[in-house]
């Protein structure tokens, strides 16, 4: 039985370094008052607080606000599938954590079938659109642009995929019907709901950049002041899209009068136009694609390809691991930090060379991953010390890799959402509008991604090709890593994070903690993050007491706030949930 300990606490996470500002913020405990409870959800809250997993029989739900988890426990407990609650669970953060995800960002979904047994996952990654050109986020002297330049206005905006996903996953696996299932989000976006802290305050750090636009300033900025914590908010347009939506499907998104205002939006937004057009809607479609599978300690670990780097990128730093016994080193060694470190390292900068859209390139999945590679990688761990310099391996394929480093930047904000039904379907799916509030502009309620800006802005370094670069229909590359890690061919353990390119790192920490540590689910959701992508050990300040042996060992290392927001599930003879103490959201079930 895992041990039951006492959480780590609600963590203040004030900005830290200037990349993560964008949608880090105290959370609901922090000085501004408690987010606002449903009363079905109390008990939840209450194990949350006390570090306890949250226990169920039947079905459960995690996800970032607890008005979501409650509309989507009331499709579960109605006999809905986990597509099914799935649509109303984003239906509900659109309104009520705007920040992060909605209507016009994208999402990655991993499913695994409780009839079939099988794993599908499904790319709903926004594409860019066919008008773009190779210098999108370049001056007039070529030089790429500062990244609040690119974000804030059209020039960002990619071609939404999350509708499509919504749509797309309740047609394979929902049961419901699905005007039904926008109900709670609908009410709660004509009636009102009260603005949760954690909004409160990105609101108002953000507010230069939201005032920039007319309505998104009059939505979140009235009578020119910051909405603050606790006020009703209401929002009659997006109540309005989506009885359009209910009524006559995803189609009204892509087509007609929709998609009409979506592109004049993006084209004529005064400040950083863009050039997504009705076609690039239109034309826009849902990808299936084969689930990346990687061993891990007798679990296989399944999660999204390209355009994610997260599923290969987990899976080589969980492959990089396998012959060291974590386990035996445990939770508060530096060791044991030293090993993930490098090992993520290694990994990352693999991503940064070889990793983008293979629907226009070649990328080397099956080098990346093979035993011999992962060898040759981890045999560098073997020393004491961290590793002086890293550099890109060069894994075997049948195509030449002759690409250049990237390191493109990719902001913490997102969502996820973890989901077991009655019916034995496990469902994990990370969902974004990339940075928080996105191009800050408003359509019909909903805010609209500014996804482009995870392409690398050069095309080039040196000479050499960045594999991703912006181009016509392509998917930028993310680091989402929705996972659903399983044992005989059940799943066990499904979790994911927001996070930008820390997500990584924060679902690797999660699964070693479970795994390797025999912690609960809650434990290791609130065990403190130590993150190292490209040479700078970023640690969260309850983990200090690792600084000063990491630093001996040859890391920088920088104290710094790490917001993730994981939501996770054991599934075994009975449920676990456990959710982030850094956010708002929750684990319920029955």
């Amino acid at each position: 039985m895992r041990a039951l300990v006492l959480a780590v606490g609600v963590l203040f996470c004030g900005p830290g370094l200037a990349q993560q500002t964008a949608d880090t913020v105290a959370p609901e405990g922090a000085g501004a008052g408690a987010v606002q409870v449903p009363p079905m959800l109390e008990a939840a809250q209450a194990a949350k607080d006390a570090g306890r997993p949250v226990e169920a029989q039947t079905w459960m739900i995690a996800a970032a606000h607890p008005l979501a988890v409650e509309a989507g426990a009331r499709v579960l407990a109605a006999g809905g599938t986990a597509a099914d609650a799935m649509v109303s669970v984003q239906a509900v953060l659109g309104l009520v954590e705007p920040q992060s995800s909605g209507l016009g960002g994208g999402a990655f979904l991993v499913w695994h079938d409780g009839q079939s047994g099988e794993i599908t996952t499904l790319d709903g990654r926004e594409t860019a659109p066919l008008a773009v050109t190779p210098t999108l986020f370049q001056d007039e002297a070529g030089e790429p642009l500062q990244f609040f330049d690119a974000v804030v206005g059209g020039r960002s905006v990619g071609t939404p995929g999350t509708p499509a996903l919504m749509a797309d996953a309740h047609a394979r696996w929902g049961r419901a019907d699905w005007s039904g299932l926008f109900t709670d989000a609908i009410r709660l976006a004509e009636d009102g709901f009260p603005v949760s802290p954690r909004l409160a305050g990105l609101i108002a750090a953000d507010a230069d950049h939201l005032k920039v636009f007319a309505e998104t300033r009059d939505y979140f900025l009235p009578d020119g002041a910051p909405l603050t914590a606790g006020q009703i908010l209401r929002n009659p347009d997006y109540a309005n899209t989506l009885q359009l939506l209910a009524q006559e499907g995803v189609k009204a998104f892509y087509t007609g009068e929709l998609a009409l205002d979506i592109a004049e939006r993006v084209q004529r937004s005064g400040r950083n136009p863009g050039v997504l057009s009705p076609l690039d809607l239109a034309i826009y479609r849902v990808k299936e694609r084969p689930a990346i599978c990687t061993p891990y300690r007798g679990f296989e670990v399944c999660g999204m390809g390209p355009p994610s780097s997260g599923a290969i990128t987990l899976g080589q730093i969980l492959g990089l691991l396998e012959s060291f016994d974590l386990a035996a080193l445990g939770s508060d060694s530096p060791e044991a930090w030293r090993l993930i470190g490098d090992a993520s390292r290694l990994a990352y900068a693999d991503r940064g060379r070889y990793l983008a859209d293979s629907d226009f390139l070649p990328v080397p999945l099956k080098g990346l991953l093979s035993p011999d590679y992962l060898k040759s990688r981890s045999d560098l761990l073997r020393g004491d010390d961290a590793l002086p310099q890293v550099s890109p391996g060069t894994p075997e394929f049948d195509h030449a890799l002759n690409w250049a480093d990237d390191q493109s930047l990719e902001l913490p904000s997102t969502s996820h959402i973890s989901i077991v039904d009655s019916h034995g379907n496990a469902l994990s799916m990370t969902t974004t509008i990339e940075n928080g509030f996105g191009s800050r502009l408003l359509v019909r309620g909903f805010l609209l991604n500014n996804e482009l800006t995870d392409f690398s802005f050069a095309t080039h370094e040196n000479g050499v090709p960045i594999a991703n670069a912006v181009a016509p229909g392509k998917r930028p590359r993310s680091s989402m890593t929705p996972t659903i890690l399983r044992r005989d061919g059940r799943p066990v353990l499904i979790l994911g994070s927001p996070g930008g390119s820390q997500i990584i790192g924060y679902v690797v920490k999660t699964i070693i903690a479970w795994v390797d540590w025999g912690m609960d689910v809650q434990e290791a959701v609130s065990l403190p993050h130590l993150v190292n992508r490209f040479g700078p050990y970023d640690i969260e300040p309850e983990a200090s007491a690792l600084a000063e042996p990491l630093t001996a060992m040859g890391f920088e290392v920088r104290e710094t706030s790490l917001t993730s927001g994981l939501h996770v599930i054991e599934q075994g003879a009975r449920l676990f949930g456990g959710a982030d103490p850094r956010r708002e959201g929750l684990a319920y079930g029955k």
